[in-house]
Formats: structure tokens, C-alpha cells, sequence
């Protein structure tokens, strides 16, 4: 393993832990943020709902922007205007809801692009190494995300402006993320001989098993993130401060499962890893529904945060390995999938919960993540032309770069 691989990997990994930090202090300040532009909760949604419209589109911009731009120079200039927007965002005033739509309209677009490249560099590294290492970077991504969780909580509780919360911390990432981002390492392409003509491009009809996955998967993610506070607390009757606690429960299992999830797919392979992670989830959302009381609650957000975990970054390896000719387009398009089941998630668990109820809501995503087993052999690491395939007992889960490392 060269020195290169060596620091492109810590730089993309840096990479990972800006960006979840940037998002956690958004998302987890948006009362604040409602407050100081006096944004009303009619209007509310259209702001909330624009941010992953837009990152879409920025996504599927990055698909086309990669032709000719480097993944690597397109994240190096995108996140720090994802950080310089977080900044803006924080530095309008009551009234100014221009400045706030003008601010996360960038935010969105950036961050699009920010997902797409990064995601596309960890995808073409995973394969130079030869080995599992994408599970990592978005275990860094949720130390990130605790942490800007944290830095919001203290925020909120020391009554800071948002730009005071938001100054030091961009001060902080962006000239480190500017200089670690010299150290990216774009993969080199498949050599032709190794790859067919589906491997080249991407179709889409063998991508759309992964896109359900991811789409489902983040259907899940966002139920936990918009409701579990509110099921802990009114349907289960626990404390207002008590139910603060299932959404960093579910952080830091998220975190844990990702850390160790790379040992998982080295040892028994992509398929199996999957597949467990879609019975735990699903476990995780059956105990939920079924808890009597907010203890019982506590534990199936953990066992959510440990199953739902190895889904998303298993979705964008298995979409390099199955295009890998194509990984950049594959992964371009399959990060789109990732803001659909954001917006999908939150109103479709919010509309069963009123008109049916909320124990019952929670057997959806179940449901849903449940569909991902049917879906599992797209993660082998020998995918065929179908886009199942078998997999290699006990390898690595991808194939060796062109390099031989």
C-alpha cells in the first residue's frame, strides 16, 4: 500500500467528518433558525423540502461535471461552499427570509455535488485498496455528526447566535479541508479489456435494485431522525429530556456498527453484511412499534442505528463494483435515491401516524427495509449481467485495481 493511497485516504476521510458535522449543525438548529428569520411553519416545509430537491440536482449536475472535472477538484471547491453557506445561513436577521432561502439554496446545490464527489472517491479508493474500507469513511462521517450535534446543544443551551455558533467552526474546517484536499486521489479508470460494455456505462434497470435500497434505507434514517422523539415522548410517555436521547443512541450505534463494519465485509462478504444489517433494522423497528414503554423504545433506536448503518455505504460500493467502467455516473445517480427517501420518510410516517397510528407507522420502513433481503445478491461481489451474482466466501469485496494493489 503506497504513501499515496495512505493520505488520499485520511484527506477523503477528513473530508467525510467536515461535511457531518456541517449537516448536523444545520439540521439540528433549524428551530433557530425558524426563530431568528421568523420563518412561518406553513413555509417551514418548502425551505426544508427545497434543501434535498436541490442537492439532488446537484447530483445529477456532478454526473455530468465528472466527464470533464475531476471528482477530486469538484470536492475540493464544494465543500468549502457548503461551509461558507452553513455560515450564511446563520447571518440574516428577522425578516431577511431571502437571505435564509438564497443561503440553503447553495447549501443544497453544494452539497449535492459534495455527496456525489466524495462518495465517488471513496468508491474508487475502496477499489485500489482491494479491500472493505467504505464503511470508515461514513464512520467518520457520524463522528462528525455527533459532534455537531454536540456544538448545536451547546449553542442552544449558552443562547448563541447561529453565526456565533457556525463562525468558529467554519474558521476551523475550511482551510483544513482546503489543505487536505491536496492529498485526494482520483481512481484510475477500469482498463477496457477488463470490463464489458454494461461495465462502461451504467444502466440503469440493474442500478435500480441499489437505488431501492438506498431509498429505503434513508426512508428508515429519517423516520428515526424526525420522529423518534416524538413516538418516545407521545406514545410512549416518557420525559421531554428523555426523549432527547434515542436520536444520539442511534448516532453513536451508527457510529459503532460503521467502525467495526469493515471487518464484517472482509470476513463473510457484502451479501451477508447486508442481509444482517436489514434483520437487525427491521428487529429495530418491530421492537419500537411493540415496546411498552420508553426503555423497551431505547432499544430498538439501537438496534436501528446498528443495522441501518451498513446499508448506505455498502449501496455505493456495490454500485462501483457493478459498473466499474462507471462507477462516477453509478454513484452519481444512485446519490439521488439518497434525498428521495429523505423527503419520502418524514411525510410518509407523519401521515400514517395521524390517520392510522404511530406503532403501526413504524412497521412501514420495517416493511420496506425488510424488501432490502430480496435485493441483497446485488452486493456480490461478483455481480452478473442481471445484476445479481455470487458471492466469494471470506474476500475481500472488491475487485483489484488495475495497479495490483
Amino acid at each position: 500500500m503506497t504513501d499515496v493511497l495512505r493520505r488520499g485516504r485520511a484527506s477523503l476521510a477528513f473530508g467525510f467528518f467536515a461535511q457531518g458535522v456541517a449537516f448536523a449543525l444545520l439540521v439540528t438548529r433549524i428551530p433557530a433558525i425558524q426563530d431568528r428569520y421568523g420563518v412561518s411553519d406553513a413555509l417551514l416545509p418548502v425551505f426544508l423540502a427545497a434543501v434535498p430537491i436541490l442537492a439532488g440536482v446537484g447530483s445529477v449536475g456532478t454526473e455530468h461535471l465528472v466527464k470533464r472535472v475531476r471528482p477530486s477538484r469538484l470536492l475540493r471547491w464544494s465543500q468549502p461552499v457548503v461551509l461558507l453557506a452553513l455560515l450564511g445561513v446563520g447571518t440574516g436577521g428577522p425578516g431577511q427570509v431571502a437571505v435564509l432561502a438564497v443561503a440553503l439554496g447553495v447549501f443544497g446545490l453544494a452539497v449535492g455535488a459534495l455527496d456525489a464527489s466524495m462518495n465517488m472517491l471513496g468508491v474508487s479508493l475502496q477499489r485500489s485498496y482491494g479491500r472493505s474500507i467504505m464503511l470508515g469513511f461514513h464512520a467518520v462521517y457520524s463522528l462528525g455528526a455527533i459532534l455537531g450535534a454536540s456544538l448545536a446543544w451547546a449553542g442552544a443551551h449558552w443562547h448563541l447566535a447561529l453565526w456565533v455558533s457556525y463562525l468558529p467552526v467554519v474558521a476551523v474546517l475550511l482551510p483544513a479541508a482546503l489543505v487536505g484536499s491536496r492529498w485526494y486521489v482520483d481512481g484510475e479508470p477500469v482498463p477496457a479489456p477488463e470490463r464489458t460494455a454494461e461495465q462502461g456505462t451504467v444502466v440503469f434497470k440493474l442500478l435500480l435494485p441499489l437505488c431501492l435500497v438506498m431509498m429505503f434505507a434513508y426512508i428508515g434514517d429519517s423516520t428515526v431522525s424526525n420522529w423518534s422523539a416524538k413516538y418516545l415522548k407521545d406514545v410512549l410517555g416518557s420525559s421531554e429530556q428523555l426523549a432527547t436521547v434515542p436520536y444520539n443512541v442511534y448516532m453513536v450505534t451508527t457510529l459503532v456498527g460503521r467502525a467495526l463494519g469493515d471487518l464484517g465485509v472482509r470476513r463473510f462478504g457484502a451479501v451477508a453484511v447486508v442481509r444482517l444489517g436489514a434483520v437487525v433494522a427491521a428487529g429495530g423497528f418491530a421492537v419500537v412499534a411493540a415496546a411498552p414503554g420508553a426503555w423497551a423504545g431505547m432499544l430498538g433506536f439501537t438496534l436501528l442505528g446498528l443495522g441501518l448503518c451498513v446499508l448506505v455505504p455498502q449501496t455505493f460500493a456495490a454500485a462501483g463494483r457493478l459498473f466499474p467502467g462507471a462507477s462516477d455516473a453509478a454513484v452519481a445517480r444512485l446519490n439521488i435515491f439518497n434525498y428521495v427517501g429523505f423527503l419520502v420518510g418524514a411525510p410518509l410516517v407523519g401521515a400514517l401516524g395521524d390517520a392510522w397510528s404511530y406503532r403501526g407507522a413504524m412497521l412501514v420502513p420495517m416493511v420496506l427495509v425488510l424488501v432490502t433481503l430480496g435485493y441483497a445478491r446485488s452486493f456480490s461481489a461478483q455481480p452478473d449481467r442481471y445484476g445479481g451474482g455470487h458471492e466469494r466466501p471470506r474476500t475481500a469485496d472488491v475487485g483489484r485495481g488495475s495497479n495490483g494493489l
